[in-house]
């Protein structure tokens, strides 16, 4: 039964049944039965009545309840699970195929490198699955805490600056969104030589479904092309990610003078999305 059955049901029942006692009262019983008793009646009926159909109604409240929080359990369950398979495939299956190329082409310290890389991706898999999240946590807080701990595990300080409006990044963008994050956070301990990185995830100024995301750093920079070899700095990757979004990656930077990504994304009011 809807909450609109029973909405329905909480109006025009109590009235219903008062006015057809009142209305037998009236026509069969005035001459039989006193005003005042009738009265001590109706208000025994009353009583007992209301008792009866408020609990039938909360129980029928509390049934419905119950299936919505296993639904919800369950569906919490299904994201979890397709988050999880996104993250094995996007991390730990892109680097096992970088492994295999590196060791046909006999490049052993390339090739110690990417098992350095799983074993770390499999660990932070692990951490996160065993770690109990906290209720009610937001993106950015959760992105806060993440950078945090990446500054602690790579040693490199990280500046960072979030600031975003209820309901600017839809839940469907942050699998994708935090995963364009986290490879470009690998490229800068990986590959940069930096000594501090920068991050700033701000809502747009054009309304509410906007965002803008910028990562930098001081590190080597990009050398002529390299922006072009998208397999180097798993760029592949973060731009499929990006086109996920509906948005286009931008990477600017001198040689020798650090990397800026830069990520912007405008959905339109009728919910499709365009890139800046």
């Amino acid at each position: 039964m809807s909450m609109k059955t029973l909405k329905l049901l909480t109006i025009l029942v109590p009235p219903l049944i008062i006015g057809g006692f009142e209305y037998v009262r009236h026509e069969f019983l005035l001459d039989s039965l006193s005003m005042e008793t009738g009265n001590f009646y109706m208000l025994i009926l009353t009583l007992l009545l209301s008792y009866l159909f408020a609990s039938w109604m909360f129980r029928r409240i509390e049934s419905v309840n119950l299936r919505l929080s296993r639904e919800q359990a369950r569906h919490a369950v299904y994201e979890e699970r397709e988050r999880l398979a996104r993250e094995l495939h996007d991390n730990i299956a892109q680097t096992l195929f970088f492994l295999n190329v590196q060791l046909k082409k006999g490049q052993l310290e390339e090739a110690r490198s990417a098992v350095s890389e799983i074993d770390h991706h499999l660990r932070q898999a692990i951490f996160n699955l065993r770690t109990v999240p906290e209720e009610s946590a937001t993106f950015a807080s959760r992105l806060q805490t993440w950078l945090e701990e990446w500054s602690v595990l790579s040693g490199i300080p990280v500046e960072h600056r979030i600031a975003m409006d209820l309901g600017a990044l839809p839940p469907s963008a942050e699998v994708p969104l935090f995963s364009i994050i986290r490879e470009a956070f690998t490229n800068i301990r990986k590959h940069s030589m930096a000594d501090r990185a920068w991050l700033e995830l701000v809502s747009g100024e054009e309304g509410r479904s906007t965002w803008r995301l910028r990562i930098a750093d001081n590190g080597l920079g990009l050398a002529p092309g390299s922006a072009d070899r998208a397999g180097r700095y798993g760029l592949g990757l973060m731009r499929k990610q990006a086109r996920e979004l509906g948005a286009e990656l931008v990477l600017s930077g001198e040689e020798g003078e650090g990397l800026t990504i830069t990520l912007a994304v405008r959905h339109s009011p009728s919910g499709e999305g365009g890139s800046l």
